[in-house]
Order: C-alpha cells, then structure tokens, then sequence
C-alpha cells in the first residue's frame, strides 16, 4: 500500500494544494509563485526521494510570510496523514550534509510529538528577493503539523543560499531514513506500542 495523501487549504490570505507519495522516486512539481522556496521544496523532494505536488498562492503584495508558513502547515498535514499507522518504519533518522562552505547537521523522529530545534544563523537576511527567517518559519509550521520532532544545526556556512540548501537537503535525507520500512520491526517502533 502506497503511503500518499493530498491536502487542500484555504484561507483568506492563501490557496495551498499537496499531494505526497513518500514512496516515490523524488518528482517535485511546484510552484507557489515564490521561485527560490520553489527551489528548496524541489531539492527536498529529490533527496527525500518523496513525490511532491505544491501548488500556492496568496497575498504575496504584503509579504511572502503567510504563503510560506501555509505551505509548511498544508504539507505537514499531508506528510502525517501519509505516513498513516508508522508500522515498520525505522522512526528514527540523521543526516550530515555538506554543501560547499556549509555543513548542516538534521536528526528526525517520526514521534507524533511535534518539536522543533532549529539552530541557523544567515549572513544575509536576503536570498535575492526571499526572506532567510521563512527557512525557520516553514519548518515550524511543518514540524507542528506533520508531528515530528526535528533538529536542525548549522555546524557553519558562509553562504546564505548555501546554507538554506544544506538545511532542506540534510532534512530531506533524515526524513527519507526516518520513512525506511524495516521488516524485522512489528507494528510500530515503540515500547508504548504506538507512535
């Protein structure tokens, strides 16, 4: 059984659709009109190896903020619902990723229990016209709502731009260990028999 959902959210300042397939090939179609996050949820979807459709938009005329954090808060809820029971899913994952002068260290639980660290500093608040604090701001919104525990470190970077791909690449490939199905683990990797 394929562990896929989508998601559709509308307020009145965002139109937000997902769909997920976290047993995919890492096929990323997105646009929600801001090119460099485009970028980023692209890169997460080939290294997670997750099939990825976003589609967004919203009053970006005042700020990319509330569109950025609606994507985040829609593919959380997809990515939760996809990940269904957890049965024989190894929970757990960590990746430390370099990308030139950056080094970004990511450690996953797929606990139910939404926590986020996020240890990152940007040189340049700006990465050409995007807003370096919407990295934070997205992982936030996805921690909460896909319920998962997740840390992110910069150990250093240089690079703004860099930085940011080393955050969603070394995420990306936690998460992939994470969803690793293991066929010695009956029901769900936990003693309280639940996730």
């Amino acid at each position: 059984m394929r562990r896929e959902a989508t998601i559709e959210r509308k307020t009145k300042e965002t139109e937000v659709l997902v769909n997920i397939c976290l047993d995919g090939s890492g096929e990323g179609s997105i646009s929600t009109e801001i090119p460099f996050f485009d970028h980023m949820l692209n890169l997460f979807a080939r290294h997670s190896l997750i099939d990825l459709t976003v589609k967004g938009r919203g009053d970006r005329e005042i700020d990319d903020h509330h569109l950025v954090e609606d994507v985040g808060i829609t593919l959380g809820m997809a990515f939760g619902q996809a990940m269904g029971e957890k049965k024989g899913i190894e929970r757990y994952g960590h990746s430390v990723l370099p990308m030139d002068d950056s080094l970004c260290s990511v450690s996953v639980d797929l606990s139910g229990r939404p926590y986020l660290v996020y240890n990152v500093d940007y040189p340049e608040c700006r990465i050409g016209a995007f807003s370096a604090s919407l990295v934070g701001e997205f992982f936030k919104a996805f921690s909460d709502h896909s319920g998962i525990t997740l840390h992110i470190n910069l150990r250093y970077g240089k690079n703004s731009h860099h930085i940011a791909e080393a955050v969603f690449k070394a995420t990306a490939r936690a998460i992939r260990e994470a969803l690793t199905i293991n066929r010695r683990i009956a029901g769900v990797l936990s003693t309280k028999g639940s996730l």
